[in-house]
């Protein structure tokens, strides 16, 4: 088929950029700030949040901040300045994307993190030429248990559904989109977003590193559809 019928939803941190550890970072800091030890139960919860949710969490269980919104204030802080100095690319990432790109593969990224630390962290690495589009869950005010911004990227590819897959490295992100609808393939980054075995599992398709995939092979797993 022509590869300009595909399409691949990327998620960013985890996925594209190896980010995941600076979110464990963040909450730990907040945590600091508030005194408090976060829990594996939070641990577990704050992985599924928004921004704005975190911020809510952290003011409203454990009195962090004047509100939820001074607590975003902290972490865009925090964040901001990561994505903009130290944030680097998966190994392999941008190799694969090039080579989709220059297939004709239409991509785009959906990630539950704000537009600022996107847009900073995928033109500090290189992707942002590549996109047709970003979207973030705040653009379509739902978090990633629900397929609105997958629904998002897949129309401003405007690739057929059919044809449309969703790589991710967390698990929960993995059951919405089969839901919904689309092809799955998960790349695994760290237990914190689902053990490999989950992705196998979970997953049309799953690999541990960019070094497992494969264009050639990813095109004809739309042939074999």
């Amino acid at each position: 088929m022509n590869p300009s019928s595909i399409g691949i939803v990327f998620d960013c941190d985890g996925t594209l950029l190896d980010s995941m550890c600076v979110w464990r970072e963040m909450e730990a800091e907040l945590a600091r700030r508030a005194d408090v030890t976060l829990t594996e139960d939070d641990k577990d919860v704050l992985t599924t949040l928004t921004i704005p949710e975190c911020g809510a969490f952290f003011h409203e269980r454990f009195g962090l901040g004047a509100s939820g919104k001074d607590v975003e204030n902290m972490v865009d802080e925090f964040m901001l300045d990561f994505y903009r100095t130290r944030v680097e690319a998966r190994a392999g990432a941008l190799a694969f994307v090039q080579e989709l790109a220059s297939r004709g593969v239409r991509m785009t990224v959906a990630s539950s993190s704000p537009q600022l630390y996107l847009q900073a962290g995928l033109e500090r690495c290189g992707f942002a030429p590549y996109f047709d589009a970003i979207v973030s869950v705040d653009d379509v005010n739902a978090s990633k248990r629900e397929p609105a911004v997958w629904d998002r990227a897949r129309e401003l590819m405007g690739t057929p559904r059919s044809f449309t897959w969703g790589m991710e490295d967390s698990v929960y992100a993995v059951h919405t989109l089969r839901k919904a609808g689309y092809r799955t393939l998960g790349i695994y980054d760290c237990d914190v977003s689902g053990t490999y075995e989950e992705l196998v599992e979970s997953c049309d398709h799953a690999v541990r590193t960019f070094d497992e995939l494969e264009v050639e092979a990813f095109l004809a797993w739309n042939e074999a559809r």
